[in-house]
């Protein structure tokens, strides 16, 4: 019995610690120990503004008048649209618009690789990457490089937003805005306390001189740029003030998708990054990256199980009222989840059981992610998610 609960209170401890202590930790410090950050708001470094679209002659209009509209010295920014492999108008509408360069080749061969290529042919100091179904505040670019005035900054990441969509197949998707809320607030703790720990791709930057090409079957090319910058012992840090905004999937099942890519290609990353692990050569950047990344793919979905099971064990075996009161509750918290994804979407209401059906469909994606990754069956090209309609 004493191994039952042992079980159980580790477990419990580290999904605690993945979703709430560290970052409490991290708080703490920035909030007696922190230092106010530098930055030069008349700092204006030339650019380049880099945006992979495969197959988005929908949005790609919109795109490219959504860049053009940027506050920002039009001959200090260069735009460049990369189209590798798309079969649809995306290409044709590109070349349509002055000031704007189009890089394409008929052979796709994966986002990976178009950034590769992108960057090599791009002339600017501040690489900023974009992804084309976002819209981007028009102060972005401005609020993103006025941090690399300091030269221990090697990349900025932006706030991914989720705008609530009119329309979407499957309402319970709107979980997915309230998680990035959360992990807007995570972002900005990291950055508070030493680094921002892998950015998001719909909206990051990097110095030139910092990036690394990215192997072709790398599937979250964000996450390892980002993080191979800060390898080099320069910090990445978080600019809530520059925004893309997109909208949610368009159902469960293909936020599914995205999810279990994510997580695929979370475990690739920690295979990848396993320098990372030499603690003493970056002790904060290794604080945030193993209590928040390592953790959140590689331990808490697993120790999720192992409470449940522990405790239905402890609970049958002691007939204590605490253990059982504790299972119920565990009951209480996936049932709703489970009713949640069973009844009428427009049924959900309430923004915790939205939350609690995101939490526990996110967990279990990560689990799939992990069983595609030990196949190998994830490749880096893919079928992008529908995202629902405006």
């Amino acid at each position: 019995m004493l191994l039952w609960k042992l079980l159980f209170w580790i477990s419990f401890a580290i999904v605690l610690y993945n979703y709430i202590g560290y970052a409490v930790i991290a708080f703490l410090v920035n909030r007696f120990f922190g230092k106010k950050k530098s930055s030069a708001p008349d700092f204006y470094p030339s650019v380049s503004f880099i945006v992979a679209a495969y197959n988005e002659e929908d949005c790609i209009e919109s795109k490219i008048n959504n860049c053009l509209s940027f506050d920002y010295p039009r001959n200090l920014i260069e735009y460049i649209f990369i189209t590798d492999g798309s079969t649809d108008r995306t290409p044709e509408i590109v070349r349509n618009y002055q000031g704007v360069i189009l890089l394409h080749q008929s052979q796709r061969q994966g986002k990976s690789a178009a950034l590769n290529r992108a960057v090599q042919l791009a002339h600017n100091d501040i690489l900023i990457f974009n992804d084309a179904n976002t819209d981007v505040n028009k102060n972005a670019v401005k609020n993103i490089v006025r941090h690399y005035y300091n030269e221990k900054i090697g990349g900025v990441a932006g706030e991914k937003k989720v705008i609530r969509a009119s329309w979407s197949e499957d309402e319970k998707t709107a979980g997915e805005g309230l998680y990035w809320k959360y992990e807007s607030f995570l972002k900005q703790n990291d950055s508070d306390f030493y680094s921002v720990v892998g950015a998001a791709g719909e909206l990051f930057s990097v110095r030139k001189q910092l990036f690394e090409p990215v192997s072709p079957e790398v599937i979250l090319d964000d996450f390892i740029i980002s993080l191979k910058v800060a390898q080099k012992g320069y910090k990445i840090l978080y600019e809530k003030n520059a925004v893309a905004s997109e909208l949610p999937s368009a159902s469960v099942s293909e936020e599914k998708k995205r999810k279990v890519r994510i997580s695929a290609g979370g475990f690739q990353a920690i295979v990848m990054l396993k320098s990372l692990f030499r603690f003493w050569e970056h002790p904060r950047l290794f604080f945030l990256y193993f209590s928040h990344r390592v953790l959140r793919w590689g331990a808490s979905p697993f120790c999720l199980i192992l409470i449940l099971l522990t405790n239905i064990v402890i609970a049958i075996s002691s007939k204590s009222f605490f253990w059982l009161s504790v299972l119920i509750l565990q009951f209480i918290f996936y049932g709703s989840a489970f009713l949640a994804h069973s009844i009428s979407s427009v049924s959900i209401k309430l923004k915790p059981v939205k939350f609690i059906y995101y939490f526990v469909f996110m967990n279990y994606s990560v689990l799939l992610g992990f069983v595609r990754f030990l196949k190998g069956h994830q490749s880096a090209l893919w079928d992008k998610a529908k995202r629902a309609q405006t």
